[in-house]
């Protein structure tokens, strides 16, 4: 694809998606969901690791609202499902880990495509906003999924309602993401993470994501048994031959991946 709203770059089996709208604060388009969609997905397919982040000061800020010929998204309920729900589900359900470098604002739809990755990672500076409310709209795009989930029932409740600011610092301190990083580290610390994540062991971390999403909803031996099988096709993999004999030797595992 001739990507138009996007940038994908893949170096050393780590993909960057860069959401590239930056005069319109990466807001989201009808355009720009398909290409997020298309690129997570031909991502999956030839890199270990995808970075989501965004061109200049903002992360994205949700659903453009000039979208449309300007009457922002006259059927909702049809572009949710049609254009939002392909793009988040090629976010969360991707094989291969995934990271959002929160580098701005990350408002609305915005703020839940970001935790619809397996880690998120913000600039200090950055903050996030469930803007719904505001033009009389409830939390979409997963988010009445993902923030009980992320930050418990009743810190998510208070961020639907009241949809005020949650500064990087303050969701790090919550649970909501997994770490706030001062700005003028934050770039080459995203990449830092990134690298490590396309050099790591693929068919476990994909694993990890399976087991842990599937705990909420099992009893403890239903769980169990869920670690036994994955565990059963990790240990049959090269990387955990390479692991071992790594370990045995002293040295860094040289992971193939794929």
């Amino acid at each position: 694809m001739d990507y138009q709203t996007i940038q994908l770059e893949i170096t050393d089996g780590l993909a960057v998606v860069t959401l590239n709208r930056p005069d319109k604060m990466n807001a989201l388009n009808t355009q720009m969901r398909a290409e997020i969609t298309f690129a997570m997905r031909e991502a999956a397919s030839r890199a270990r690791a995808i970075v989501m982040t965004g061109a200049g000061a903002a992360f994205c800020t949700g659903q453009d609202l000039g979208d449309a010929g300007g009457s922002g998204v006259p059927d909702m309920e049809r572009t949710l499902r049609d254009e939002y729900n392909p793009m988040l589900e090629a976010v969360y359900d991707c094989p291969v880990p995934t990271i959002a470098a929160v580098n701005g604002p990350a408002a609305g739809a915005g703020a839940n495509l970001a935790l619809a990755a397996d880690v998120v990672i913000a600039a200090e500076s950055a903050y996030f906003l469930q803007a719904f409310t505001r033009i009389g709209l409830m939390p979409d795009a997963g988010g009445t999924w993902f923030l009980p989930r992320q930050m418990g029932l009743a810190k998510a409740m208070g961020a639907a309602l009241f949809a005020e600011r949650i500064s990087a610092r303050q969701a790090d301190d919550w649970g909501m993401i997994w770490e706030a990083v001062a700005d003028d580290a934050f770039d080459a610390h995203w990449r830092a993470r990134g690298a490590h994540l396309a050099g790591g062991p693929t068919a476990a971390y994909g694993a990890v994501k399976k087991a842990l999403r599937a705990s909420s909803d099992n009893t403890l031996p239903e769980q169990l048994m869920i670690e036994a099988h994955l565990q059963g096709k990790c240990g049959q993999t090269r990387d955990f031959r390479e692991g071992v004999v790594a370990f045995m030797q002293k040295r860094p595992a040289k992971f193939e991946g794929r």
